[in-house]
């Protein structure tokens, strides 16, 4: 094996996308733990400093936002799940659609957030924590695994129009 190298690849978080885009690599990172980065690599192991995409912008983020899995290829861009953290360490699970061919551009966001960790799912070995690590589609539908407080697994269906209709540009 060989290992990552370049200024991107020191930090955790780096999320591929599924095909090259533009004849290169892309990946979603979190280079300055704060943002989220779109970063393009010529040959898949160098990974340099990437392009701010995302901010937090809503409390439920303000503290930090992180990508939840690889992007999912929609008609209408690339579905991307983030997680927020915000007041008392709340973690909690959102979306943004990227456009197709320049997922710098970002085309919509929820501003609420999909998940969040309800009272009765706020104790556990990490408390207030609804996270994912990435979603599946199934025809017009999204499949969603969740951890809750690193304690138990749970699944979320949201059909894909719906989705999208939850977010705004």
């Amino acid at each position: 094996m060989l290992p990552l190298g370049g200024a991107a690849a020191r930090n955790k978080g780096m999320a591929l996308f599924p095909r090259k885009i533009g004849g290169r690599y892309a990946t979603i990172a979190r280079q300055d733990n704060e943002n989220l980065y779109l970063i393009y690599s010529e040959d898949l192991r160098t990974w340099e400093n990437g392009q701010i995409i995302l901010r937090p912008r809503y409390p439920w983020e303000f503290f930090q936002i992180g990508n939840c899995g690889s992007p999912i290829e929609l008609d209408e861009g690339w579905l991307l799940f983030t997680h927020g953290v915000g007041p008392v360490r709340r973690y909690s699970v959102g979306a943004v659609l990227l456009d197709k061919d320049d997922p710098s551009k970002v085309i919509a966001r929820t501003s609420e957030p999909l998940l969040r960790p309800e009272p009765s799912e706020r104790e556990g070995y990490v408390p207030n924590v609804v996270y994912t690590c990435g979603a599946l589609r199934y025809d017009h539908s999204i499949l969603l695994p969740y951890a809750v407080s690193d304690t138990y697994t749970c699944f979320a269906w949201i059909g894909i129009g719906a989705l999208l209709a939850a977010m705004n540009g």
